[in-house]
């Protein structure tokens, strides 16, 4: 990018940061899974009542945050949801019962909306020439989230394995890893809600709202001289006179008029397909899901910052290919990609046996009355969820549950290394694609007059559609086992491919008006070269 624009780079990316916090929020709790249920003795149900509250918690939020992010302006209602991260991370890491973890976490997801706002303001500010990378640093800086929070969890779990005197200073003890874990998130948390009052306000959002000295100062700290004049006669043309402070139901409204019907049913598939794949039950329960596969708790971490390291090093490569390819074969090749990996996880764990062995017995507790397992001894199960709920029969669903790592390293036989090798290209399809490019589309397909409703509307549907795949994960793990969840996995994103590839047009190089005029009907989208 030219020097002239450096300013704009500064912005993005101090905006960008918001999705690094988002993947700390969402993911450092993968680490204290079972430690959380064991500590409050919290069911299947309520472990996912639990890991999934932020889900719920930005369900509340993105009802509001159209009517914020337009009364408000962006940069206030960004720094809104960084004071609630920060506030939700020290909650989160004191929190003394179930229900006040609970609401901790569902104060987090309140700023889940930063997901799409941060976008939405990359998109605002950046140059259509550069505006893809530039929104996809957002995902970038998630995906560095999520990888960064796994190496985080491995690192405390590490460090409480130490003799080192500090270690106990710190209070750092098995029991209460998960508290560390949560509170990691807080100084950066903090970091960003001071990096946000250096950012100016939205042009477009200043502009909209009929500030048009304001928004034309805002302008000239963000585009180069050589540049204002074209950047502010492109805003200007955007905006539609008679939609200016619209009601937020006149712009719901208008949202299902003809010229916006195919961005919304563009926004509307991708936003359910893309969460329907079970991204995020796998983000938040990744340790679990390695467990499933016979690996002990230290393996089970470093196969989690593993997918951390994949999901980063795709993220990157989006940055470089999405402007070059273009949004539709990104996200067709990406979601054709996701189900076949989603396959072969199902595939591997259909395979998998499992027969309790002497050995795996003697790995158990002196407390526990081991000679209750002993008519399990030797035999074959076909599934997961028979083994469970055997070893529940024998030995109680309590203690089962809370020794069920133990006894699945010991006692199944699956092809480990085909699961491993599709979760990981999983996560490689869904960074490299629909992941960044989502948010792409829908900073780009709608018009400013009904953007502020418009991203966090499709924001709940996926959040909606998040937060019912990871409530119920744990239960559907535990009831009708690993196969059949991944396979369930398959289905929407097979139905989404199959709508987009029929509705999706391309975007690439085209400013947010050309793509407005396009979908309006007033022109026909352009064949634009890299």
């Amino acid at each position: 990018m030219a020097p002239s624009n450096s300013r704009a780079i500064v912005y993005s990316a101090i905006v960008a940061l918001g999705g690094l916090i988002f993947g700390l929020d969402a993911v450092l709790i993968s680490g204290g899974v079972d430690l959380i249920r064991e500590e409050f003795s919290l069911s299947d149900w309520g472990l996912g009542f639990v890991v999934s509250s932020p889900g719920l918690g930005v369900l509340f939020a993105l009802l509001a945050t159209g009517w914020f992010c337009n009364a408000l302006g962006r940069k206030k209602t960004l720094l809104g949801i960084a004071f609630i991260y920060v506030l939700s991370a020290i909650w989160s890491a004191v929190a003394p019962s179930w229900w006040q973890l609970a609401a901790a976490r569902f104060l987090g997801g309140l700023a889940f909306t930063s997901l799409s706002l941060g976008p939405m303001y990359i998109g605002e500010i950046a140059p259509s020439r550069w505006r893809g990378k530039l929104v996809t640093l957002s995902q970038i800086n998630t995906v560095i989230g999520l990888s960064g929070a796994y190496f985080i969890n491995l690192g405390i779990v590490a460090a409480s394995q130490s003799d080192a005197p500090w270690i106990r200073s710190i209070g750092l003890e098995p029991d209460n890893l998960w508290r560390h874990m949560l509170g990691s998130e807080i100084p950066p948390a903090l970091l960003w809600f001071g990096l946000l009052f250096l950012i100016p306000e939205s042009p477009r959002w200043l502009m909209f709202r009929g500030r048009d000295a304001e928004a034309e100062a805002a302008l000239r700290r963000i585009a180069p001289e050589s540049e204002f004049d074209e950047r502010l006669a492109e805003i200007k043309q955007g905006l539609d006179a008679e939609s200016k402070n619209l009601p937020v139901l006149d712009q719901v409204y208008k949202l299902l008029k003809p010229g916006l019907r195919t961005a919304v049913i563009i926004g509307l598939t991708i936003a359910i397909a893309q969460q329907a794949t079970g991204i995020n039950a796998i983000y938040f329960y990744a340790p679990t899901v390695f467990k499933q596969l016979g690996f002990d708790t230290n393996a089970a971490f470093v196969q989690a910052a593993v997918m951390g390291v994949i999901s980063a090093v795709f993220a990157v490569l989006a940055l470089f290919v999405v402007d070059r390819l273009g949004r539709r074969p990104v996200v067709l090749l990406g979601f054709f990609w996701i189900i076949a990996s989603l396959g072969l996880c199902a595939y591997g764990f259909s395979q998998a046996k499992y027969r309790l062995t002497e050995t795996g017995v003697a790995t158990l507790p002196a407390g526990l009355d081991v000679t209750l397992l002993s008519p399990l001894l030797g035999k074959p199960f076909d599934s997961d969820m028979a083994f469970k709920s055997a070893l529940a029969e024998a030995i109680g669903e309590t203690e089962a549950r809370r020794h069920e790592n133990l006894l699945l390293e010991s006692s199944v036989d699956l092809p480990a290394g085909l699961i491993v090798g599709g979760i990981l290209s999983f996560i490689a399809a869904f960074q490299f694609s629909v992941g960044p490019v989502m948010w792409i589309l829908l900073s780009e397909i709608f018009p400013t007059s009904v953007r502020g409703v418009a991203i966090p509307i499709f924001h709940f549907v996926t959040g909606m559609t998040s937060y019912v795949v990871q409530f119920l994960f744990p239960v559907a793990l535990s009831t009708f086992g690993a196969a059949a969840v991944f396979g369930s996995f398959i289905a929407i994103p097979l139905l989404g491919l199959i709508v987009l590839h029929f509705c999706l047009p391309e975007t690439k190089n085209l400013s947010i008006e050309e793509i407005q005029a396009a979908f309006a009907g007033k022109s026909a989208i352009r064949s634009v070269q890299a």
